[in-house]
């Protein structure tokens, strides 16, 4: 395993890292943090991004917190924040200045539209690519997967609120796991 350098390091891989994503940047920081730098073991990479869902905020932006907090303190988890923040931010701000301008074309509506498409295929591929990290779940792969597959339903089909599905199947996992860690 390795791990940051300097504080400056982690502000440089999370600006990086921010800055490779459109809609979504959840598979470049599994491919970054745990193939490209080796900062994290897939199975450390699965548990922060568990914590990191469950806590208020953007998931990725509670990663970066909690990668920034394990190596440096502190000072560490603001450095990665800044870095994931900072320069997208400047970015946002002159594509919406710009997109006052660009919205009577169609095309560059449809070219947002497309990007859509390109985040959700991005997240269905790192959900597929951490699959075998479940072995190691206390819950063991099939009820694991039995557990994803009931959210799908939940909010996918059924519609049900977000608060609602992840105190029902969030709670229901979370209450399994813990009988058999038990």
């Amino acid at each position: 395993m390795n791990r940051p350098a300097s504080p400056t390091e982690l502000f440089v891989a999370f600006t990086r890292l921010a800055l490779q994503g459109f809609g979504g940047v959840l598979a470049i920081a599994q491919r970054e943090l745990v193939e490209r730098l080796n900062w994290l073991t897939t199975e450390e990479f699965v548990e922060m991004l568990a914590t990191a869902q469950v806590l208020p905020g953007p998931n990725v932006v509670n990663l970066s917190l909690m990668v920034g907090d394990r190596f440096f303190g502190t000072r560490g988890a603001m450095m990665a924040l800044a870095g994931m923040l900072s320069v997208p931010a400047v970015i946002v701000l002159a594509l919406a200045a710009a997109y006052g301008q660009l919205s009577q074309y169609p095309m560059a509506v449809n070219a947002l539209r497309g990007m859509g498409a390109v985040s959700a295929g991005l997240v269905l591929a790192t959900g597929i690519k951490l699959l075998p990290a479940l072995r190691k779940s206390p819950l063991g792969q099939p009820l694991a997967l039995g557990l994803a597959l009931a959210a799908f339903v939940v909010i996918g089909l059924l519609r049900w609120p977000l608060v609602t599905a992840l105190a029902v199947v969030g709670g229901g996992g979370m209450a399994l796991a813990w009988r058999k860690l038990k």
